[in-house]
């Protein structure tokens, strides 16, 4: 595998994938495709399919490709490991993350660092380290707590931020980043991806709503339903979800022979018929 560990954002091709969880197919054909440098939202409603395709994507081992092809920057992500996946330069913010009492902030960070080979002078660390906190208004403290333990919603989302702007991945998968967080920690938090977003790294923003997508400003939305991608467009898309809700897309193409994508003039103009 090639050293990415200062590579440029790459392109993520997901062409016909099918995915099973405890033999119950979730996905079910996903077509998808995340230019280098760009920001893409992949909204639907529950059960849709979305954080399957996030945990397929960065190589959970509980969900069965059946079908389909994934790739990112031309390798096969389906043919790598998780931690593969993470070193080629995938990252994914978890909707719940995980405690772990023991490992301070501190210590994870640079054992993350130094897995992916981009280990860094203890000075220079401390220093990115102090930096990037100060950038997400993280109390100094933090260092010293223990990863996600006792930690409050808006912290768990806070770190999962500081621990990209530390990693610098190519392409960030964000699994519904903005539940839980109050006005100002959501306003945090996108800055925070905002700031890292651009010709380094690319970001897939998983969500029900539009709210996040007002700071992320996404080059494409596109819609999951029933485990495949209904509709894409631009962030008039994300308006119109906002405005009048999944009914008018889901409604006219649940009834479609070909369950196919359609245009949003095509979706908006049968959803007013």
């Amino acid at each position: 595998m090639p050293d990415v560990s200062t590579g440029q954002a790459a392109d993520l091709v997901v062409r016909g994938l099918t995915v099973s969880v405890d033999d119950k197919e979730i996905l079910r054909g996903v077509d998808l495709t995340v230019p280098a440098g760009e920001v893409h939202a992949l909204m639907g409603p529950n059960g849709s399919g979305k954080s399957t395709l996030a945990y397929t994507l960065s190589g959970h081992p509980k969900y069965t490709v059946t079908a389909g092809t994934a790739t990112f920057g031309g390798e096969d992500l389906l043919a790598l490991p998780a931690d593969a996946r993470a070193r080629l330069g995938l990252f994914l913010c978890f909707q719940y993350p995980t405690a772990i009492p023991g490992v301070t902030t501190v210590n994870f960070m640079r054992a993350a660092l130094r897995a992916q080979g981009k280990e860094m002078p203890a000075r220079e660390f401390i220093r990115r380290l102090n930096e990037e906190m100060a950038a997400l208004r993280i109390d100094e403290s933090f260092r010293a707590r223990y990863i996600n333990d006792g930690f409050s919603g808006g912290e768990k989302k806070r770190a999962e931020i500081l621990q990209m702007a530390m990693l610098r991945p190519r392409l960030s998968i964000l699994d519904e980043t903005d539940s839980g967080l109050d006005v100002d920690a959501l306003r945090t938090v996108a800055n925070g991806v905002t700031r890292l977003a651009g010709p380094d790294m690319s970001v897939l923003a998983i969500t029900h709503y539009p709210r996040i997508l007002e700071y992320l400003k996404p080059d494409q939305v596109h819609v999951l339903n029933h485990g495949r991608v209904i509709l894409s467009g631009g962030p008039e898309l994300a308006s119109q979800i906002e405005r009048d809700g999944y009914e008018p897309i889901i409604g006219p193409t649940a009834v479609a022979a070909d369950g196919g994508r359609r245009s949003l003039t095509g979706v908006t103009a049968e959803a007013q018929a």
